[in-house]
C-alpha cells in the first residue's frame, strides 16, 4: 500500500521578501513561484518516467546551481557573472566620480560544500517542504543557518519547478508539430480523395467536399445505429419485424432475432418466443471459431459486452430493492432465493451440480469519495492493496474498453483472482471474471463483477466445462454514492455459487452465511483501510518519535510481513510452497515448503510453514485483545523467554488503537537474542481479526525508522487470524488460526528431515495448548 501521500507537507515559504544577510537583494517567494506551491516533479503521468531520469541523471548539476547563491531565483542575470559583479552593478552610475560614490561593502556569498549539497539533495528528494523543526535539525547536522536552509529549500523547489516547465513547453511544441503534420496530411488525402472499394480516385462530380465528409459521418452513424439497434434487440426478446426496418441487410439480424443455443454438440436456432437467457449461448456452450459460431455473428468481445451489461443491470436493481427480495438477520441481509428467482433470469445459466449458493447485501459509509473508490477497484495493483487479508493474487488479463472521455465510465476489464480466507482448513476460491464500471448520475457509480468461466473454455465438451472450477461470481460488486465531507454510501452486493466439499465442516457455516467471503466483510475491510489511510494521511498534532520517512518505510515493511502471512496460510500461487503429507502429523495441521534463493525480503534456505485451525469458547474480540497484550505475551510466545514485553515504538492505523503497528523488544532477553526485535500488526473489524508478528534485527529496524528502504530486511511471519464462529442465530467463539514460517536450513540445497518437521508441529500444537490453557478453555 502507498503511504506517501501523508508525509507533512510545508511549502517553506515567508510570507513576504526577505532581506538575506544583511544585502539588497530582495527575494520573492511568490513572484519567483508564481502561482502556489510547486507541484510534484511526479503529479503528471504523462512526464513522470521522463523527468524522473532527467531529474536523477542531472542531480549533481542541479545542486550545484542551486547551491552556486542563497537567493538568486528572482533575478535575471547570467550564472557566469559572480555576486560581486552584481553588486557593483547595482551600486549607482558609473560615471559618478568615486569620491562622490559611497563606500559599499561587497557582498560575502556562501557557497555550500559537496557534502552539505549531497545531504540537502537527500532531504529534498524524499521532504521538498521540511518543517520547521527539520530545517533546524538540517542546520546542526550541516552547520549552516537556519535561514540558509530555509532559502536553499526555496530556490530548489523553484528550479525545480522551472526545469519541469520547460520540459512540458517541449512535449507541448512536439505534440503541437505532430498535430500539424497529421492536420496536412488530412488536408492532402481530402484533396485527393481515394475509393475505399476499388482504391482509385473518388469522383465527387458536383457535391462539394464538406458535403461529401457529412455524407461519411451519417453512413458512420447508421452503422453504429444498426449495431445498438442489434444490441437492445438481444436484451428485450424483440422479433425479427420489430427490428427489420433497422437491418434490412445485416448479418446480424440472424443473432437478434434468435438464439443459439449450445445442445452438446452443436448450436441450435430457438425462435425469440421461447423463454431462453439472451445470454444462454454464449455462457453454456464453448466458444469455438467454426463456421458455424462465424454465421451466428457473434465474438468473444461482443458476449462480454452483453454479459457486462446484464450484469450491471442485475447488480443496480439488487442494491436498490429491499425486502421482499432481501431479508433482515442476525448475518446482515440474506437474499430470498425465491424471489430472487422470479425477479431474475441467470444470465450464467443453471447452478452446476452440487454448488451452494451465497449471497449477501451490506450498507456502510466509506471515508473515501466514489471517483477513488472507482479508480481504486478498477487497478488490480491498488485493489490487491486495499485488501491486502482477502485477495491473494490478481491480475488484469485484458483491458477491453478502458473507459470514455478519459473517465473509468464504460470501463471492461478481463480479470483473475484468488480469494482467500485465512485458514488452512479452506481452499482458495481462482475466479476469471469480467468487471465493468458504470456512472450512473453525477457522484453515482457502479461496479460490477461475473464470471466469464464458461466462455473462456474454449474447445471442452460441455459436461467438462465445469471439471476445474470450484467457485464462480455471479453478479457481484457495489453501487457507490457521493455523500458530504468526502465519504461515499456504498451498497455492496456479493453473490456467489461454490462447491463446499473442500471445505472443512468446521467452517461450512461459516462461510454459507457470507461473513467469510461476503458482503460484510468487504465493507468492513474497506472501511478500515480508508479509515487507516485518513489518519497517516493527517498531520499529527503533537510530536511523535517517529518521523514521516521513518513511519512510511515501517508501514511499509508490516505490509510486506501481513502479506506474507496471508500467502503462507492460504498456500497461495503467488509462492511456491509445497505441501508435504507426513503420516504422524495431524491432518488439520497444514505442513508445507519452499526454498528461497535469491529474495531479499526472507532469508535465503530452506522454509517451512505450518499452520492449523481450532475452535476455541471464547469471543473474537477477548481472543484479539489478550493476544495483543504485551504484558501476557510470555504465556504463549516462546520469544519472550518468559518475561513480558516492552512497546519502544507504535503507529496508531484507526480510531480503534487496536489497529496498529508496534515494535517491541523482550525484557528477558538472553545473549542470542540482544539485537532482535518484534515487528508487530494488528488489525480487527467487524468481520475478524489479527496479530501477525516477526522477529527482526535491531540495526536492520533502526535504517527503517530512518527512513531505509524495508524492501532488504529479512524477515519470516508467524501470526494468528480469528474469525466469528456463527452457529444458527449466534456466535458460539472463535474459530482461530495458529501459523508460523520458519527457516529450518540456511542452506538452499539442504535436505528437509522429518525432526524438523515433528518440531515445528509441536509448537503450534504447544502454543495452542497454552492459549487454552491461559484463557481457561475447556479442552
Amino acid at each position: 500500500m502507498n503511504f506517501s501521500g501523508f508525509l507533512n507537507h510545508d511549502d517553506g515559504r515567508s510570507p513576504g521578501g526577505e532581506t538575506v544577510g544583511g544585502g539588497n537583494y530582495f527575494f520573492s517567494p511568490a513572484a519567483a513561484m508564481s502561482g502556489g506551491p510547486v507541484q510534484s516533479i511526479f503529479s503528471s503521468p504523462r512526464l513522470s518516467l521522463g523527468l524522473q531520469t532527467n531529474v536523477e541523471n542531472n542531480g549533481g548539476e542541479v545542486g550545484r546551481t542551486g547551491e552556486s547563491f542563497e537567493v538568486s531565483v528572482a533575478r535575471k542575470s547570467p550564472e557566469s557573472r559572480s555576486g560581486s559583479d552584481h553588486a557593483d552593478a547595482l551600486s549607482g552610475d558609473d560615471d559618478l566620480d568615486a569620491s562622490d560614490r559611497p563606500l559599499k561593502k561587497k557582498k560575502r556569498y556562501h557557497r555550500h560544500t559537496p557534502q552539505q549539497i549531497q545531504e540537502l539533495e537527500s532531504v529534498f528528494k524524499e521532504c521538498p517542504h521540511p518543517d520547521e523543526k527539520q530545517r533546524l535539525d538540517l542546520s546542526r547536522r550541516l552547520n549552516l543557518d537556519s535561514r540558509q536552509v530555509k532559502f536553499w529549500f526555496q530556490n530548489r523547489r523553484t528550479q525545480l519547478k522551472t526545469q519541469i516547465e520547460r520540459h512540458e513547453n517541449s512535449l507541448l511544441r512536439q505534440e503541437n508539430d505532430k498535430l500539424r503534420a497529421e492536420n496536412m496530411s488530412v488536408r492532402e488525402a481530402m484533396r485527393h480523395p481515394m475509393c475505399s472499394h476499388c482504391g482509385g480516385s473518388a469522383v465527387l462530380g458536383e457535391i462539394s467536399l464538406e458535403e461529401h465528409q457529412l455524407r461519411i459521418e451519417n453512413s458512420r452513424l447508421k452503422d453504429e445505429l444498426d449495431r445498438l439497434c442489434a444490441l437492445a434487440g438481444k436484451f428485450i426478446n424483440r422479433s425479427d419485424e420489430a427490428v427489420s426496418h433497422h437491418l434490412p441487410n445485416s448479418p446480424l439480424k440472424l443473432g437478434v432475432g434468435s438464439k443459439n443455443v449450445y445442445d452438446g454438440g452443436g448450436f441450435t436456432l430457438v425462435p425469440s418466443g421461447f423463454e431462453i437467457s439472451p445470454f444462454f449461448s454464449g455462457l453454456e456452450a464453448p466458444v469455438n471459431r467454426t463456421g458455424t459460431d462465424v454465421a451466428a455473428g457473434v465474438d468473444e468481445k461482443s458476449l462480454y459486452l452483453d454479459l457486462a451489461l446484464s450484469a450491471m443491470d442485475e447488480l443496480v436493481k439488487m442494491a436498490q430493492t429491499s425486502e421482499p427480495l432481501w431479508i433482515a438477520s442476525s448475518k446482515g441481509k440474506m437474499l430470498n432465493r425465491e424471489e430472487y428467482n422470479k425477479s431474475f433470469r441467470p444470465c450464467l445459466g443453471p447452478k452446476p451440480d452440487g454448488f451452494v449458493p451465497e449471497a449477501s447485501k451490506e450498507v456502510g459509509m466509506v471515508i473515501i469519495n466514489s471517483l477513488a473508490l472507482v479508480e481504486t477497484l478498477m487497478d488490480s495493483e491498488r485493489w490487491a492493496e486495499m485488501f491486502p487479508c482477502m485477495i491473494a493474487r490478481n491480475s488484469t488479463t485484458e483491458i477491453i474498453s478502458s473507459g470514455m472521455g478519459g473517465t473509468r465510465n464504460g470501463a471492461l476489464h478481463l480479470m483473475q483472482a484468488e480469494l482467500q480466507l485465512l485458514s488452512p482448513l479452506v481452499p482458495v476460491r481462482q475466479v476469471t471474471f469480467l468487471r465493468f464500471c458504470k456512472q450512473h448520475a453525477e457522484g453515482v457509480w457502479a461496479v460490477v463483477d461475473v464470471s466469464i468461466d464458461r466462455i473462456s473454455d474454449r474447445g471442452g465438451s460441455a459436461s467438462s466445462a465445469w471439471s476445474s472450477l470450484s467457485c464462480r461470481r455471479l453478479p457481484s460488486g457495489c453501487l457507490v454514492h457521493d455523500m458530504p465531507n468526502g465519504y461515499s454510501k456504498v451498497t455492496w452486493i456479493d453473490h456467489t455459487e461454490y462447491d463446499e466439499t473442500n471445505i472443512h465442516h468446521l467452517y461450512r457455516p461459516l462461510v454459507r452465511s457470507g461473513l467469510a467471503f461476503g458482503s460484510k466483510r468487504w465493507i468492513s475491510a474497506l472501511q478500515r483501510q480508508c479509515e487507516s489511510l485518513t489518519i497517516l494521511m493527517s498531520s499529527p498534532n503533537k510530536p511523535t518519535p517517529i518521523s514521516s520517512i521513518g513511519k512510511k518505510s515501517m508501514l511499509k515493511l508490516a505490509q510486506r510481513m501481513t502479506e506474507n502471512f496471508c500467502r503462507g496460510v492460504c498456500a497461495s500461487s503467488s509462492q511456491k510452497w509445497s505441501k508435504l503429507d507426513i503420516g504422524n502429523i495431524d491432518e488439520d495441521v497444514r505442513i508445507m515448503t519452499r526454498k528461497n534463493v535469491d529474495d531479499s525480503g526472507e532469508p535465503p534456505g530452506i522454509l517451512l510453514s505450518a499452520s492449523t485451525s481450532v475452535w476455541v469458547p471464547v469471543s473474537p474480540r477477548r481472543l484479539f485483545d489478550f493476544l495483543r497484550d504485551e504484558l501476557m505475551r510470555s504465556e504463549w510466545d516462546i520469544l519472550s523467554n518468559g518475561g513480558p514485553m516492552q512497546e519502544i515504538a507504535n503507529i496508531f492505523k484507526g480510531q480503534d488503537h487496536s489497529n496498529s503497528v508496534s515494535l517491541l523488544r523482550s525484557t528477558a532477553m538472553n545473549a542470542s537474542q540482544s539485537s532482535m526485535l518484534i515487528l508487530q500488526e494488528t488489525s480487527i473489524d467487524a468481520s475478524g481479526a489479527t496479530v501477525v508478528y516477526a522477529p527482526v534485527d535491531i540495526p536492520a529496524m533502526h535504517s527503517v525508522m530512518n527512513g531505509g528502504d524495508s524492501a532488504y530486511v529479512a524477515l519470516l511471519p508467524s501470526g494468528f487470524a480469528i474469525l466469528p464462529d456463527v452457529q444458527g442465530t449466534e456466535e458460539t467463539g472463535s474459530l482461530f488460526t495458529v501459523a508460523f514460517q520458519i527457516l529450518v536450513n540456511s542452506l538452499p540445497t539442504a535436505k528437509l528431515n522429518v525432526e524438523s518437521i515433528e518440531t515445528v508441529s509441536n509448537l503450534i500444537s504447544c502454543t495452542v495448548q497454552k492459549i487454552r490453557a491461559a484463557l481457561r478453555c475447556d479442552k
